[in-house]
């Protein structure tokens, strides 16, 4: 029976197909005519070379063309012309996907399409694959997207697609792999995800999501792969994450989770990898992490983790990968790591992890990484660290380590980079042979003594060498001298000896070298002019003889000469005139004779030149004037005579000029009033004559002036410099006269002296009796007010003597000018509140001796600080208020009274250099141009204050709010040491100092404050005037030092992010010369940024950073990446 219905039904069928088959025949060509139609339509929308390579696209059947594939009724199922096989360029829209209904995958990855995803792909009900990455479509994703019942993957990465993700997404109930990434997709992630549970891969990274992760994320149980990193995202990680069993990797580095690592984490034991770095993450590292034995990366490094790394950590025995860099994690380093044998990177840097380094880190022979700088480690180092033979670079610097360098780290054979620096070694360095690879050995700022090992460059690959602050001695060793792979040698600040024209070779790739501060002798070798890349030589205060060598013209990438007191003899030579590129020339000190050569004038890129205290005669040449660069002049303590020569005038930028004590005669020339930036002058012991050039008056930017030991007469300038300026800045001339302390006013000289005379003494036949007679009246009065008023006058000399040391800044009775303050504000009302800040109110006072000046009143807390400690605080405000620099607000004085307590200030007239930005049209009108001069004001006053200020002062609190700017849009630093006055305690953190969004890292670990903090906020400030708002997010996605390791498995597409898109798009983008000055200033300012204090730079070397010519620009402005701007360090002293 059953054999015989078999051939019944197969008959059956047989009948029912032969008897559709018309239709079905029919209904499929049908399909097919529409979908060759609708295929020749888009081809011929598309770009005019793309149709060109579809040229099989034409007569024939469809079914044979380049990329199209059909079933066997002749209809389309795969449309596949992925990877530029064809390089498409175009739009979707004429490709009507209604004419497709058994099309089951499309793959147009890696080519050119681009505009919106037509909302017609939902009609593609069978399609199972969907590949649209790595275009450059736009717009919405369609929320027809959800129809697409069949879907198993759905790739859409890399394109620019905007908007949020549609709800309709959780219709996809077959779909097992979601590629969002690196789109501009926007929202919260939608709840819908959660019901998609089949979902193996989750990857919607490197977009700009925003809002927690889903609560309920703990359904996809089938869920192997989740990445959601390079967000915005916020909120705790949910703990239901801890049921993602099957979860291999979770990817949520750069985002803006908070809160604590939950737990449950350890409950996901197929986890492999685990990134949460780069977050904001706080608590401890939960001890669950012990749990997830199959652990081979784990990255958490750049978050606020605290606590002790927890010796469970020693369980993750298959861990490759260990980076908890950048931190707050303290204790000590478990000693359970040995058991971690198989780990190859080990990251602790940046954190203030204590102890000593246990031996059993030598048990981790695997390791090719090992970075524990920047810590509070102590002890010696342990020698089985010289176990770890495959460590290319091992980073200990910035730890208190002492006893010695361990002999055994010889034993790394593969070593090429050695960090030691700041620490407390000492003893002798080790002489390590068997490091054939070395290639940056670092043992700056330790106690180190003896000499520098003999075969310091034994493999002849040395490149950076670093030991500056030890107590080093002898000689330098032959190995150095023929170490030709030399580009950075730093062994100032030792008491290294020997002869120096013997000591060092020829070295063709040394761009750097200082040697100040040691014991070397000899005279400079002509040999110094062979190495072609040198850009600076240092080898000031040391016993150097001899003459300069005429041969160091051939040196002619020298940027800077510093070859101060020595022992140098002979002239200057003219030579140094080809050197085009000198920037810094400093020669004081010295027994230089002769004349300044004129070939000076050549260097039309010096900015420095100090010539001072030598023995240099004859007159100043005319050439200097073509030193248009020039911002300090020195040729103070040398015999140069005759008179100053006017062409000094022609050099525009300059700040500081100081020819004193000199034999300089003749009349001040009148062309130095055209010196407009000039700061300090000095001119002091000379024989200048005649009166001060009226023109003076237009000298407003001189804040320091000295004349003295002349025989100068007349009146002074009618400027703050001379009317402020002490007595003995202004003594011994012949008869100057005005408005400035220990001068006689000024008085018109009369013509008839007898009438003089006869009136003089009518004068005092009247005067006399009539001052007797006021005389005793006053006393009569006096007597009776002092009875009245003993309680009043007891009061008022206490205020008095508050108010003097302030007020006497002015010359002005103290009281009165009290009051003044108190009528011009009002009582301090609201109407004349022109701004607030974190220590009090600011308010505009019009003052009756016609000065304008911002009065800050202090609030209470700080008002009693000052109570408790007046002689302190007088004692800084005296130091504060001697301050003159152009970039620099102006510290008048202070009152400290029962009442109020204030500050008064230079009132500058645009406010806040936040204000400006907020505001549109300020906004606009502070051009690309106003903004990088500004940027160099701030940069200006820093320098100021951190280098050429005694003592150094920090701001601590660089912010848009204490960033003034005049009516020129000229920048002035404000606040500079209120810190320090109001929180002489804030060096400790929990009293921190500063403005959130601009405090360095470290501060949140540390107490130690140092320039490099006013540095940090400097970067972040830099930033903020480019950007036109504060750069916060932009900052959370720089690495934090070049030597981190922050690989992850998804590239950081941050890198990508074009400077034209983050740049203030209320101004049109920079050009030419601007554009390049736009490009190295935000280098700058990245490099200022380095989470590691140390590799950043000086306020000094970034001011004259700035000041120099910028580089061409590699590519055009518009498609210059954040990525090649990071990472630039400021190599210029």
């Amino acid at each position: 029976m059953a054999s015989f219905m078999i051939p019944f039904k197969a008959l059956f069928f047989l009948i029912v197909v032969l008897h559709q088959s018309p239709t079905v025949f029919a209904s499929s060509s049908s399909i097919a005519a529409n979908e060759t139609e609708t295929l020749l339509k888009w081809k011929a929308s598309l770009d005019n070379n793309t149709q060109t390579l579809l040229s099989s696209w034409v007569g024939g059947s469809h079914c044979n063309w380049v990329g199209i594939t059909c079933d066997l009724a002749g209809t389309i199922t795969d449309l596949s012309l992925p990877d530029h096989m064809s390089n498409l360029k175009g739009t979707l829209h004429s490709l009507n996907f209604c004419f497709f209904p058994n099309l089951v995958w499309v793959n147009l990855r890696n080519n050119s399409l681009y505009g919106p995803i037509p909302s017609h792909i939902g009609n593609l009900s069978k399609l199972i694959h969907l590949d649209l990455s790595h275009n450059i479509f736009s717009g919405n994703i369609p929320s027809e997207i959800g129809l697409l019942k069949s879907l198993e993957l759905i790739s859409l990465s890399n394109n620019e697609i905007n908007g949020s993700i549609p709800q309709e997404i959780g219709k996809l109930s077959s779909v097992s792999k979601i590629y969002f990434y690196v789109n501009h997709l926007r929202g919260s992630i939608p709840e819908e995800v959660c019901n998609l549970s089949k979902l193996t891969e989750l990857d919607l990274s490197q977009n700009n999501f925003f809002g927690s992760i889903p609560s309920k994320i703990g359904r996809l149980s089938s869920l192997s792969i989740l990445a959601l990193n390079a967000n915005n995202l916020t909120g705790p990680i949910p703990i239901s994450i801890g049921s993602l069993h099957n979860l291999s990797r979770l990817i949520l580095v750069d985002n803006r989770l908070n809160g604590s690592i939950p737990k449950e984490v350890g409950m996901m034991k197929s986890l492999n990898m685990l990134d949460l770095s780069s977050n904001q993450l706080t608590g401890p590292i939960p001890t669950s992490i012990g749990n997830l034995s199959n652990m081979v990366w784990l990255y958490l490094y750049r978050n606020q983790l605290s606590g002790s790394i927890p010796n469970e950590i020693g369980l993750l025995q298959s861990l490759n990968t260990l980076q908890l860099l950048t931190n707050h994690l303290n204790g000590v380093i478990p000693t359970s790591i040995g058991n971690l044998t198989k780990l190859s990177s080990l990251l602790l840097n940046g954190n203030v992890i204590s102890g000593s380094i246990p031996q059993e880190i030598g048990m981790l022979k695997s390791l090719n990484q090992l970075s524990l700088f920047n810590n509070s480690f102590s002890g010696s180092i342990p020698a089985s660290i010289g176990n770890l033979t495959s460590l290319p670079a091992l980073y200990l610097g910035q730890n208190m380590f002492s006893g010695s360098i361990p002999a055994s780290i010889g034993n790394i054979t593969k070593l090429v980079v050695l960090g030691l620096q700041y620490n407390h070694l000492s003893g002798p360095i080790p002489s390590f042979s068997n490091l054939t690879h070395l290639e940056s050995f670092q043992i700056s700022n330790n106690h180190l003594s003896g000499p520098l090992p003999d075969n310091v460059c034994l493999g002849g690959q040395l490149k950076m060498l670093g030991a500056i602050n030890n107590n080093l001695r002898g000689p330098i060793p032959s190995s150095l001298r023929n170490c030709k792979s030399l580009s950075r040698v730093r062994l100032e600040g030792n008491q290294l000896t020997g002869n120096i024209s013997e000591a060092f070779g020829i070295y063709p790739n040394l761009n750097y070298i200082a040697l100040s501060n040691n014991k070397f002798y000899g005279e400079l070798s002509p040999n110094w002019g062979q190495c072609h890349n040198l850009t600076s030589l240092r080898i000031s205060n040391n016993n150097i003889s001899g003459k300069i060598p005429p041969e160091l013209k051939h040196a002619t990438q020298l940027h800077e000469l510093d070859v101060s007191s020595n022992h140098l003899i002979g002239e200057i030579p003219k030579e140094l005139g080809a050197l085009t590129l000198m920037y810094k020339l400093l020669l004081s000190s010295n027994q230089f004779s002769g004349k300044i050569p004129p070939e000076i004038g050549v260097l039309s890129n010096l900015k420095y030149l100090n010539l001072a205290s030598n023995n240099l005669s004859g007159q100043i040449p005319n050439q200097l004037g073509e030193c248009s660069k020039l911002l300090d002049l020195n040729l103070s303590k040398n015999k140069l005579g005759e008179s100053i020569p006017f062409s000094v005038s022609y050099i525009n930028g300059l700040r500081n000029l100081d020819l004193s004590q000199n034999l300089l005669i003749g009349e001040i020339p009148q062309q130095l009033a055209k010196l407009h930036s000039l700061e300090i002058l000095d001119l002091s012991h000379n024989m200048l004559n005649g009166s001060i050039p009226n023109s003076f008056n237009d000298l407003q930017s001189l804040t320091v002036v000295n004349i003295s030991y002349n025989q100068l007469e007349g009146p002074i300038p009618n400027i703050k410099a001379f009317h402020k300026a002490p007595f003995d800045a202004l003594r011994n001339n012949r008869g100057l006269c005005g408005n400035a302390t220990g001068l006689m006013p000024c008085v018109p000289i009369t013509s008839n002296k007898k009438g003089h005379r006869k009136r003089t003494r009518l004068i005092i036949l009247i005067v006399i009796p009539i001052f007797g007679i006021l005389l005793l009246l006053f006393i009569m009065a006096g007597s009776f007010l002092i009875l009245c008023q003993k309680n009043q006058t007891r009061q008022s000399e206490s205020i008095e003597a508050q108010l003097g040391d302030f007020f006497t800044l002015w010359g002005y009775n103290g009281r009165i000018l009290y009051e003044n303050i108190i009528e011009a504000t009002e009582d301090f009302s609201s109407n004349n509140c022109i701004g607030s800040g974190g220590y009090g109110a600011v308010y505009k006072a019009a003052l009756p001796i016609g000065e304008v000046v911002a009065v800050k009143k202090l609030h209470q807390s700080e008002d009693s600080m000052i109570s408790n400690n007046l002689k302190a605080f007088k004692s800084e405000i005296h130091v504060l208020s001697e301050i003159r620099h152009r970039n620099i607000v102006k510290l008048y004085g202070f009152c400290s009274h029962p009442k109020n307590s204030f500050l008064v200030y230079e009132f500058v007239e645009r406010g806040s250099l936040r204000m400006v930005l907020s505001n549109k049209d300020e906004a606009m009108e502070l051009d690309w141009e106003k903004r990088l001069n500004a940027v160099k004001g701030v940069a200006n006053a820093l320098s100021y204050m951190h280098h050429d200020h005694s003592p150094p002062i920090i701001h601590r609190d660089i912010s848009s709010n204490n960033v003034l700017l005049d009516l020129d849009y000229e920048t002035h630093v404000s606040d500079f040491g209120t810190a320090r006055l109001l929180k002489p305690d804030s060096s400790n953190w929990t009293s921190l100092a500063g403005t959130f969004g601009y405090i360095a890292p470290e501060l949140a670990y540390t107490m130690k404050i140092d320039e490099r903090c006013d540095v940090y906020s400097f970067g972040v400030l830099t930033m903020e005037i480019f950007m036109g708002r504060h750069p916060g997010d932009l900052i959370s996605y720089l690495p934090s030092s070049s030597s981190a390791s922050t690989s992850t498995s998804v590239p950081n597409d941050n890198q990508q992010i074009l400077l034209t898109d983050v740049i203030d798009q209320r101004l049109s983008p920079p050009v030419r010369q601007v554009a390049k000055d736009v490009v190295s200033t935000t280098k700058l300012a990245f490099a200022c940024l380095n989470g590691n204090p140390q590799l950043r730079p000086t306020m000094q070397q970034v001011a004259e950073a700035l000041t120099r010519q910028s580089c061409p620009l590699a590519n055009p402005f518009s498609i210059i990446k954040l990525g090649e701007l990071w990472d630039h360090e400021v190599c210029n002293g």
